[in-house]
């Protein structure tokens, strides 16, 4: 009963916001701009940066909220506007490069990253190149296909794949590293 009275109210707040209730909006963007900060941050290193992507992701949200169909989860609709305005911002900043083609490998390890926190393995993250973040957190945190991470980035469902595969390594290489110098072992 809770669960369907929550959505009556997140419908009756939507369709509020739509009005330009601006009430109803401050609630939408307090219920959900932690996460989304937290979806930007995973692309922008920058804190500043990212909650202004962030800012500019909602100002796009309220803008087209009269577009949202009720069909899908909201939170996922606002997601999905917040990984574009990222990936929009980190093009304006010509900073992304991605390797040409090469041979790749797969490997799905899961829980693989659950033992470190979440602040470290973010730092992990943000210290990869761009073309490797960007895909790698398209594919393991956003769980987006390769196809649709190559038509999002506009390069190869190859490349994507090289892309998160180089991640992956460089990540692996880190956490064995960071292992080594906890234990005292090489």
């Amino acid at each position: 009963m809770k669960v369907v009275a929550l959505h009556q109210n997140l419908e009756r707040l939507i369709k509020s916001a739509i009005k330009q209730n601006r009430k109803a909006q401050h609630s939408l963007f307090e219920m959900y701009s932690p996460k989304m900060l937290s979806v930007c941050r995973y692309y922008i290193k920058d804190v500043h940066n990212a909650e202004e992507v962030m800012l500019d992701g909602f100002f796009k949200v309220f803008i087209n909220l009269h577009k949202f169909q009720f069909n899908g989860s909201f939170e996922g609709w606002i997601r999905k506007t917040m990984v574009r305005q990222a990936i929009d911002f980190l093009r304006g900043q010509k900073e992304v490069v991605f390797t040409e083609e090469g041979n790749y490998t797969v490997k799905e390890e899961a829980g693989e990253f659950e033992l470190f926190q979440d602040d470290y393995l973010q730092n992990l993250i943000d210290h990869l190149p761009e073309g490797y973040k960007m895909v790698f957190v398209l594919y393991a945190i956003e769980g987006y296909k390769h196809n649709e991470i190559a038509e999002m980035l506009n390069i190869s469902e190859g490349t994507s794949k090289s892309q998160l595969s180089r991640a992956r390594r460089m990540l692996q290489e880190q956490l064995k590293q960071a292992n080594n110098n906890n234990y005292g072992t090489k």
